[in-house]
């Protein structure tokens, strides 16, 4: 493999584990009812979701032997901060600002 495909592996790899320590800690600084009124599961659930997305980043890379462990970190991490993560802004903000 070239170089430069090893490079930006390296960064695609590092960059879902960045993204993952900030799903992590963004999950860890929202209120705990603030879950359940946006009608998701309970901060414990997404802390320990997303976690572990990010520890299996973490152990993992992209493109090496455990790719499959790194996706699933990635998907879970995706979800939180695609679908859980703007619900909680919107609820804490007070709704939609028509």
């Amino acid at each position: 493999m070239p170089p430069i495909a090893q490079w930006i592996m390296l960064v695609i790899s590092w960059a879902g584990t960045l993204a993952g320590l900030g799903a992590f800690f963004h999950a860890l600084l929202q209120r705990a009812d603030a879950f359940t009124a946006a009608d998701r599961k309970t901060k414990p659930i997404w802390l320990a979701i997303t976690g572990a997305g990010t520890v299996a980043m973490g152990l993992f890379t992209f493109g090496g032997a455990g790719t499959l462990f790194w996706l699933a970190g990635i998907v879970a991490v995706l979800v939180y901060l695609v679908d859980v993560r703007p619900k909680l802004i919107e609820v804490q903000r007070g709704g939609k600002n028509w």
